[in-house]
């Protein structure tokens, strides 16, 4: 297992920035019906590893089947960096579109299938 970094990250016009401490041993890439049509990678962090820096107010909330998940998006570019729902246990988590990071090596990644088309 790898040591979480801390990374920064945003969407693409820039006014959605965050900071994120992430280990990205563990990546996923999702099948459903939203991760298949966006090819995002996720990351999955607790509410104390995630920092909203700016861009609250350019944010947009996407919710579909169960509407556990926020898919949250920028409203200029449109670019989902990162999500937010509730884990299991209650806690707040975020998932982190690790496309949507700076300085990754994304072919350096070892990405875990997960079957969310089933969920």
């Amino acid at each position: 297992m790898t040591t979480p970094q801390k990374y920064t990250g945003g969407c693409h016009c820039g006014q959605i920035q965050y900071e994120v401490t992430a280990d990205l041993n563990q990546v996923i890439s999702c099948n459903c019906s939203v991760c298949t049509k966006k090819g995002a990678l996720l990351s999955f962090v607790g509410a104390d590893q995630f920092k909203l820096l700016s861009g609250k107010d350019a944010v947009s909330d996407y919710q579909f089947n169960k509407k556990v998940i926020h898919h949250l998006f920028c409203r200029t570019c449109g670019v989902e960096s990162f999500a937010s729902g509730t884990a299991p246990d209650g806690r707040q988590m975020y998932a982190i579109n690790v496309r949507c990071l700076e300085g990754v090596d994304l072919a350096a990644l070892r990405v875990t299938p997960v079957d969310g088309k089933s969920l």
